[in-house]
């Protein structure tokens, strides 16, 4: 019995001083800042998106984008498309040669989570799957001319299936592996990217699915019961999973796809009140938070909140808008 426990103490041991070890990933030097831009919302705060948009890139000269083709923007009606929105923000970033992670499929960022048109939400998963294949195609065939294009996104942390389980269903894994193989096929220069949440997902399986990997970083959530809850993760567990990902499963480039700098919210942000808000999302955890991200390892980090700290310019607190523009600059010079 002793020479188990013995031998369990010193398998133990092993594998703290192996995490341990893999903590020590390098922090960069410097940090690529970009953004997550979607105009469902821009609308849900009641913004004029061009003018959001414009502004991202004028005033803070941001320069590195993720952009969604939402299946309800971009088909309303079956077989009948409208870009005319995305087509806005592809055109406005080439022309400042803005880098866009393009994002497509029926999970993508933002509630619900799976985004269905109201004409495809009766048909049966079969039929469905039938048309999310013709809109990814549809979609990649008139954006892969846009050479600002780096990664394509196909869908947005698929294997969080305890997240929107009821908008979302359970994960078709095989429906997934299908969606990549047609990207890929449609496209074959450029790489796919797969996500997965940095406090729940387990990574592995994003991991192995695309040709780079994208996370998020949540600092400060909100529950009914509980109230605001800070994650209990230190920056190392982010680069003890790196590491751990690339030993076991090969090098790839990974990033932080969502470093949330917004409040969580139970109820659209337009109708909750402003010091709610800036309760939930002060400067000071806005400062937090980035100086959190610093220390996780990634190199490349886009940031979730735009719309808001627009919003929030616009009802009389500039001060987060002000923090993201200091970053951006620092970032140019």
């Amino acid at each position: 019995m002793k020479k188990i426990v013995k031998i369990g103490g010193i398998a133990i041991l092993i594998i703290v001083l192996f995490l341990f070890t893999l903590s020590f990933r390098a922090v960069p030097n410097q940090i690529l800042y970009g953004v997550s831009f979607s105009k469902y919302h821009t609308d849900e705060l009641n913004l004029p998106y061009r003018e959001v948009l414009q502004s991202l890139l004028d005033d803070l000269n941001v320069r590195e984008f993720r952009l969604s083709a939402h299946w309800p923007m971009v088909e309303p009606k079956k077989g009948e498309y409208d870009f005319n929105d995305l087509d806005y923000q592809m055109v406005e970033t080439h022309k400042r040669d803005a880098k866009v992670v393009l994002a497509a499929g029926r999970r993508l960022p933002g509630w619900p989570e799976c985004h269905t048109p109201e004409w495809a939400k009766n048909l049966s998963w079969e039929d469905q799957k039938k048309e999310i294949l013709s809109y990814l195609e549809t979609t990649v065939t008139r954006y892969k001319q846009y050479d600002n294009i780096i990664y394509w996104q196909v869908e947005n942390e698929p294997f969080l299936s305890v997240f929107a389980k009821e908008e979302c269903g359970t994960l078709d894994t095989n429906f997934l592996k299908e969606e990549i193989a047609l990207v890929k096929k449609l496209d074959p220069s450029r790489p796919v990217l797969v996500t997965d949440s940095g406090n729940l997902g387990l990574w592995k399986d994003a991991w192995r699915a695309g040709d780079a990997f994208g996370t998020s970083v949540y600092m400060y959530l909100w529950n009914p019961t509980l109230g605001q809850v800070r994650s209990v993760y230190l920056p190392s567990f982010y680069k003890v999973k790196t590491g751990f990902m690339e030993l076991f499963f090969g090098q790839k480039k990974s990033f932080l796809i969502e470093l949330s700098l917004e409040p969580w919210l139970l109820e659209p942000i337009a109708k909750a009140p402003l010091d709610t808000q800036i309760e939930r999302m002060s400067p000071a955890k806005f400062d937090e938070v980035i100086t959190f991200a610093k220390k996780t390892g990634f190199d490349t980090q886009f940031l979730w909140g735009a719309e808001w700290w627009y919003f929030m310019k616009q009802n009389g607190h500039p001060e987060y808008w002000d923090k993201a523009k200091e970053l951006f600059t620092n970032q140019t010079k």
